[in-house]
């Protein structure tokens, strides 16, 4: 007569996942390195000035004709030969 042997029971459980290494990351770039000069950020370079536009005025009796006077600084035109009392106000008088 056959008699089994009792074998012993194994109970197999879900093995949580395996946690991955951390990887090496890279140095933060916004963090210098010992030793590292920090660059000092690029300045954007000013507008040019603005072209007067090419009015020319040889004199205020001409930018009156034109119908420009007063020529404030700034205007197309206004140049300080023509501002007498330099207040930024050139041909203000008739």
């Amino acid at each position: 007569m056959y008699t089994p042997t009792p074998v012993p029971t194994v109970i197999y459980s879900p093995v949580p996942p395996a946690q991955p290494e951390p990887e090496a990351q890279a140095p933060d770039a916004a963090a210098p390195l010992v030793g590292q000069e920090q660059q000092a950020a690029a300045e954007p370079e000013p507008e040019p000035e603005p072209e007067s536009g090419g009015a020319y005025y040889p004199n205020c009796a001409a930018a009156r004709a034109a119908g420009a006077a007063p020529l404030y600084a700034g205007d197309p035109g206004y140049r300080s030969g023509l501002d007498r009392d330099n207040d930024g106000i050139a041909c203000e008088r008739g």
